[in-house]
């Protein structure tokens, strides 16, 4: 029986023999227990040993496979997840709004500032030297490069580069979550130091499109990651009556799954930034877009409510 099981499923089991393999596997695992104890044959051991590894991952393994559960995990479980970390996800907003605040009120009046809260690697040449015409043309409305340098240089790298900066944010919090508060934080300064400099020269409206256009996708799975590393921080912080172990891994799975979701969302990113803003050289028509995929991602979010407690399970 567990040989067809391992060839063609569970499926290939008719009632009869569903039912009696549970009794079956008792069996076997208590005439292991029997060899143990007194057999001489190491042969018949192993054989049992075997026998009764192979029937337990049939009794008791996931009935479903790697792309059904991947699939079950979009539909229910990522949905879920979110929606069970809603005070989570508000203190990372805040957090990060708090940030943006604070770097556009410290750009805004004196540009020497930006240099000292964005790293050179982020800032790609623009600081205050730059003027209106250069980050015009070659940033916010600077020509296609390409397929290949857009979808696959380009794409992979921003994709590398959010999601280290992602799962950093989810891991620390593990610490308390302080790290992981003073990390999105400081996201949000240098954002908000962009925007400073860019409203500076005439161009914010511009540049929030040019931003928009992937950073509802991008920001929302940094703000994700962020939500997870909180999670895992209240259950270290406020054990209640299970230990700080068995806490975090009873939460552990919602954790990873708002960053493991988060990790989709932000290679999604990285094809939008890499590949197509540059594409759509329309404001109106990059903030219209950004407004759409909020709006769909809202949607997706607040789907299945029917399913929540299947959802998180998975």
């Amino acid at each position: 029986m567990i040989s067809r099981v391992e060839k063609k499923g569970i499926a290939r089991l008719s009632a009869e023999e569903l039912q009696q393999l549970p009794l079956l596997y008792r069996t076997a695992a208590s005439s292991l227990s029997v060899a143990r104890s007194i057999a001489l044959d190491r042969n018949l051991i192993l054989y049992l040993e075997g026998l009764v590894l192979r029937a337990f991952f049939v009794v008791y393994g996931p009935r479903a496979g790697i792309l059904e559960s991947f699939i079950q995990f979009l539909k229910h479980g990522f949905p879920a997840a979110i929606r069970k970390a809603g005070w989570h996800i508000l203190i990372v907003a805040l957090a990060l709004a708090a940030g943006t605040v604070i770097g556009f009120m410290l750009v805004a009046p004196n540009e020497a500032w930006f240099s000292s809260l964005v790293p050179e690697a982020l800032a790609g040449g623009r600081g205050a030297a730059s003027t209106a015409q250069q980050l015009r043309e070659e940033e916010i409305f600077a020509p296609w490069p390409g397929f290949v340098d857009s979808f696959v240089v380009f794409a992979n790298f921003l994709f590398r580069h959010n999601a280290t900066i992602g799962i950093m944010t989810f891991g620390l919090g593990i610490l308390g979550g302080v790290p992981t508060l003073l990390l999105i934080g400081y996201q949000g300064v240098v954002l908000g130091a962009f925007f400073a400099l860019h409203y500076n020269r005439g161009l914010l409206y511009d540049f929030i499109g040019w931003v928009s256009i992937h950073g509802v996708t991008e920001i929302g799975a940094l703000i994700l990651c962020g939500a997870g590393g909180l999670v895992i921080a209240e259950k270290i912080l406020f054990p209640g009556r299970y230990s700080r172990i068995d806490n975090l891994a009873l939460a552990g799975k919602a954790a990873a799954g708002l960053a493991g979701g988060a990790v989709l969302m932000l290679f999604a990113a990285g094809l939008i930034e890499g590949g197509l803003r540059q594409l759509i050289a329309s404001t109106p028509w990059r903030l219209a877009i950004g407004f759409a995929t909020g709006l769909l991602w809202a949607t997706y979010f607040l789907s299945n409510r029917g399913r929540v407690s299947d959802g998180a399970a998975a």
